[in-house]
């Protein structure tokens, strides 16, 4: 059995504070995590100083892989520009080697040349911004039909011909691909792999949303393995980092059993 280099999203168990889910970690043999600026709560939002943050991480011998994430980061603007500047500042103090970029994702900005000129405007305002600070702009397409950014190609278009892939790499959402139906993978540009699955069976594929999404086992319908394989034999060697959004996952009152499950299952597969 190979031991993957798993990492944990603090979706998988955001009713958790900072320090429960840093110790969830660690007991899950887990070294790398990365914390999100949307639980209510908890970490970034509550006001908890970044430094904080970092002594937390280090307490447990944590890596914290990225800040999730900047929202809406295709549609610059001086919102925009201050909410990123905000949060590389933060990611940078906390010790957090890359913040998550998440487009648009309300219908709008769809249109054909609109939507790359839209991500060409943000990543060229990003780049130097996140290079001043050491830290990685990770790219997340999302699958929805609605999305302004839905396919990796475009976004890796984007990336080389700016010359920006010292700043910028892509996140592999296993759901979000699946969703997207784009085969190629571009491991040479992938700094991060979000799992989660999805065992409903009455849900057709265009109709998947964040809240079917759970732990990866043996009812998955994504082909969250094969995707993992595909991608280390292609040569990814990065993270895999679960990131369920299922009520019923966040409702576990102990998340440590089910995402060793999972683990174990992945293993046993890849």
């Amino acid at each position: 059995m190979t031991r993957l280099p798993f990492a944990l999203n603090h979706m998988a168990a955001p009713g958790l504070p900072l320090d429960r889910f840093f110790a969830l970690a660690k007991a899950l043999g887990i070294d790398s995590v990365e914390i999100r600026n949307d639980l209510d709560g908890n970490a970034i939002l509550d006001g908890t100083p970044a430094a904080e943050v970092k002594a937390a991480a280090q307490a447990q011998g944590l890596t914290i892989i990225s800040i999730n994430a900047l929202q809406r980061f295709n549609e610059w603007n001086d919102t925009r520009a201050a909410e990123a500047e905000a949060l590389v500042t933060y990611a940078r103090d906390c010790g957090a080697k890359a913040l998550v970029l998440v487009p648009v994702n309300d219908g709008s900005g769809q249109a054909e040349g609109e939507r790359q000129a839209n991500l060409r405007t943000a990543l060229k305002a990003l780049q130097p911004m996140l290079a001043k600070a050491g830290i990685i702009g990770l790219v997340e397409p999302l699958g929805f039909s609605i999305c302004s950014l839905s396919s990796k190609r475009e976004a890796e278009e984007a990336i080389r011909e700016l010359g920006f892939t010292d700043t910028f790499r892509l996140v592999h959402d296993t759901f979000h691909h699946h969703l997207a139906g784009e085969p190629e993978l571009f491991p040479d540009l992938t700094g991060l792999v979000h799992i989660s699955g999805v065992s409903d069976v009455a849900v057709s594929v265009a109709d998947m949303r964040d809240p079917h999404r759970v732990l990866v086992d043996a009812s998955d319908r994504l082909d969250n393995c094969g995707q993992i394989r595909a991608l280390r034999d292609s040569g990814y060697i990065g993270p895999f980092s679960f990131e369920p959004f299922a009520p019923d996952v966040h409702a576990l009152n102990d998340p440590a059993v089910a995402l060793q499950a999972s683990m174990a299952f992945i293993e046993a597969k890849v």
